[in-house]
């Protein structure tokens, strides 16, 4: 006896997604079902195509469908639908997803490394992904990713902008598989920018609706270390926006991060969860770890607050000769062990943001193009 729609619905009814922990079919997550007699294929769909889980749920669906009595050949595709903040498109009515702010409450602590290559991995695994250097005092970014900058004419009195314009609109660059657009692009980066709040509000607000970033399913900002007017200014013009907070193993670090993460909380942005970059590493020629600023501290920093671990970083020469080259270390040196755990990132941050906008009840559902 051939299978009914409603035996495999059922069997699929009780495969959970684990971030979401609802099942598949109350979310509405199985698409294009079709079944030849015995035979049964159809896709997923995902809330993120860097999604972590898709095999867990590969795996728990095979073994639903296989109670199915005399069940054929199943084929599982998956694509991907990346949820939208409804905030964010309500407040600045662009075409951007999400917004994700990566926030220290220091220097120093490779914040706008951790930027450039989350924002790079997100690209790697699909998505459409913009970078915001707004790093107001110290625009890196495009050092980091070998892009031209502001330049000063000979007289030192007008300045050059390394950026093009079309219908009003500021065009950012676009560099291995990602949009960006920096402070530094309009300003040369030695030149100082002595900015009191309303022109630091007035900046950021100009970045998010008068460059063309087209349709994104995540815009990455770098933004400037402490915990003053930029982070207001983003939380003020940005409803909707989530914080990221980098910090490295020293206390010292994780005390000032701490300060950061108290103030996305006092503004009441979503904090996806904590980064510990430049972390232990294996040392090639022993064979030993070498915590070189310690370990730990971003794990004590996250429990503190009761905030997700993202994981650590490895403090890797590489990352910081990619950061220096214009070639970051995800580009040229893909299968490092830092390469390898910014893309694991990735993939955690993008689970994180479905699970914030699923619980905030803030996510709107807008097709785009399949990711098989």
């Amino acid at each position: 006896m051939a299978l009914t729609e409603k035996q495999v619905i059922d069997a699929l009814s009780r495969v959970i997604e684990p971030e979401l922990h609802q099942d598949l079919v109350t979310l509405k997550m199985i698409k294009e079902l079709k079944i030849n007699k015995n035979d049964v294929a159809f896709k997923i769909e995902l809330t993120t195509p860097a999604c972590p889980l898709k095999d867990v749920m590969d795996r728990a669906a095979r073994v639903e469908l296989g109670k199915l009595p005399g069940i054929g050949k199943v084929e599982i595709g998956f694509t991907s639908n990346v949820t939208a903040n409804a905030r964010v498109r309500g407040a600045l009515n662009i075409p951007v997803r999400n917004i994700i702010a990566v926030a220290s409450g220091k220097g120093g602590v490779g914040k706008s490394t951790v930027a450039v290559n989350l924002a790079l991995a997100l690209g790697k695994s699909g998505a459409r992904v913009g970078l915001l250097d707004n790093d107001v005092y110290g625009p890196n970014v495009p050092m980091m990713l070998g892009l031209p900058t502001a330049e000063l004419t000979p007289d030192g009195k007008h300045t050059i902008p390394a950026v093009d314009q079309r219908d009003g609109k500021l065009i950012p660059a676009e560099v291995y598989g990602i949009k960006v657009f920096s402070i530094g692009f309009m300003y040369p980066p030695e030149a100082p920018l002595v900015w009191r709040g309303p022109m630091l509000h007035s900046a950021i607000r100009q970045f998010l609706q008068d460059v063309d970033w087209g349709e994104l399913d995540y815009l990455i900002i770098d933004m400037p270390p402490g915990t003053g007017d930029s982070q207001l200014s983003l939380a003020q013009v940005a409803a909707g926006v989530m914080g990221l907070i980098v910090t490295t193993p020293q206390l010292v670090s994780m005390s000032d991060a701490l300060k950061g993460l108290a103030a996305f909380e006092q503004l009441k942005v979503p904090v996806l969860g904590v980064i510990e970059n430049m972390g232990p590493y294996v040392d090639a020629a022993t064979g030993l770890k070498v915590a070189l600023f310690g370990e730990g501290g971003g794990e004590r920093l996250a429990a503190m607050k009761k905030v997700s671990y993202l994981g650590s970083i490895p403090l890797d020469p590489l990352i910081r000769v990619g950061g220096d080259s214009g070639r970051p270390a995800l580009i040229a040196n893909p299968g490092s062990p830092a390469s390898i755990r910014f893309m694991e990132l990735a993939q955690q941050v993008a689970a994180r943001v479905s699970v914030v906008n699923f619980q905030n009840g803030d996510s709107s559902i807008i097709p785009i193009s399949i990711i098989g």
